[in-house]
């Protein structure tokens, strides 16, 4: 009898502690050991197979994916070669070179009249329009329209004039369009590196990562770079120019993803297979605060696991460091602790509330919307047709009883029935009479 208690009292402890946890949306144990451990295994694939720029095993698998992706979409847009040249991107990168010529293309320092000094290996991170990314996007519609080419240098903006291309269209739309066509097109012909560059069996400077432009603009610090000291904004375009590009970056964000996805999945296995919950409250999305934590330790190990490998690596040089640091990483760490710290002053919940609050309201015009497509509009006319025929002929009344006659008349045009039968007055002197709306 005793031993019955004590597994009942066993059980019913487990099943309020499995009711505590998903209540309360706490991590156990178990989440802290697969968050940490997904970071090991993404930290291990950081350091074994991305590594540095020339020296990555993921690295020269992603840039061979940039290069199919050039001669896709210049087969896309027109390139046809001879059988011999069709597997080289030298090729398909002139094609696009041609096709897409832009106004802000200087690539020398004479290009830019001396002004400051650029070259082929950094001039696609010097020019504002070279950036994949809204930043890009917005200057090369800018220097297009305008004729001019725009650089970060020496921690400034520089704005030169250049020769005008005319775009194409009839009117300020289809200009615009044209100038976003030519943007991405130019940016495909520079993402492989340059056609004379990849001809000569080199890798050529691509363009950068989203936003790694701006680094230009961090003219502080002091570090160590061999028997020199340098500024991060000289550094990161060293970086850059060693190979550290947008083709580089695809393999850097493949240990992330590989962290993300693996405890997003644990997590929602064992919500659906331990705590016996449906599929559908097994979605990993940031509304579970359990599933963040995961997220936020899983990806600081892999952090320090990369902050490590860095620094043991660089011996002390920072221009080693810094290609050795896997940006994505400590971009996506940055970005969720930021996001938990929104969560736990409450701002997301009030952006939360607001962004839904336009969704109902959207909601509920779309659904006026439906009814007012349902409305017979010819009918809708006869019908006011009659009515404002109505109340024109209401106007012509000078007195009460000729007010009366015309509305009885009207009553009976329209088919609408008395609430009375018979004289009016007669109908109510009587008592027992009522009025009867139909």
């Amino acid at each position: 009898m005793e031993e019955t208690k004590t597994d009942y009292a066993l059980m019913k402890e487990t099943e309020q502690n499995k009711r505590a946890l998903l209540r309360e949306d706490k991590c156990d144990k178990y989440d802290y050991l697969a968050a940490v451990a997904c970071g090991a295994v993404g930290g291990l694939v950081d350091i074994f197979l991305v590594g540095t720029p020339g020296n990555s095993v993921l690295g020269k698998w992603t840039d061979s994916q940039v290069d199919s992706a050039v001669k896709g979409f210049a087969k896309l847009v027109g390139w046809n070669p001879r059988q011999a040249q069709k597997e080289n991107v030298a090729s398909a990168i002139g094609f696009l070179e041609r096709k897409y010529k832009v106004n802000y293309d200087q690539r020398h320092t004479a290009d830019v009249g001396n002004a400051f000094n650029m070259s082929t290996k950094n001039h696609h991170m010097m020019s504002l329009s070279h950036s994949p990314d809204i930043v890009g996007l917005f200057f090369s519609i800018l220097n297009q329209f305008t004729s001019t080419s725009s650089f970060i240098a020496n921690g400034k903006i520089i704005t030169i004039a250049t020769d005008t291309y005319e775009l194409q269209g009839g009117n300020f739309i289809a200009k615009l369009f044209c100038g976003i066509a030519n943007w991405f097109g130019h940016i495909m012909s520079d993402i492989a590196g340059g056609s004379g560059a990849r001809g000569n069996a080199g890798r050529g400077a691509g363009v950068v990562m989203p936003f790694y432009e701006l680094f230009q603009f961090c003219k502080f610090g002091s570090f160590k770079v061999e028997n020199d000291r340098q500024d991060l904004a000289t550094i990161a375009t060293r970086a850059f120019q060693k190979g550290y590009d947008f083709r580089f970056g695809m393999a850097a964000v493949i240990p992330v993803v590989l962290t993300d996805l693996s405890i997003r999945l644990i997590w929602a296995l064992r919500r659906h297979f331990q705590y016996e919950l449906p599929v559908k409250e097994c979605i990993p999305t940031s509304q579970h605060a359990d599933l963040r934590i995961m997220l936020l330790l899983g990806n600081g190990t892999l952090c320090v696991m990369d902050g490590i490998d860095a620094g043991v690596h660089s011996g002390g040089d920072f221009l080693e460091f810094f290609l050795r640091l896997n940006l994505i990483v400590w971009f996506r760490f940055v970005t969720l602790v930021l996001k938990e710290v929104c969560i736990r002053v409450g701002l997301k919940d009030a952006l939360s509330e607001t962004i839904l609050a336009f969704q109902r309201i959207n909601e509920a015009l779309l659904v006026y919307l439906h009814e007012l497509e349902q409305i017979d509009i010819e009918a809708f006319k006869r019908e006011t047709q009659e009515y404002n025929k109505a109340v024109r002929i209401f106007s012509t009344a000078t007195t009460d009883k000729e007010l009366n006659v015309l509305l009885l008349d009207t009553f009976e045009q329209m088919g609408i029935k008395k609430p009375w039968q018979g004289d009016f007055d007669k109908h109510m002197s009587d008592k027992n009479a009522t009025l009867v709306f139909e």
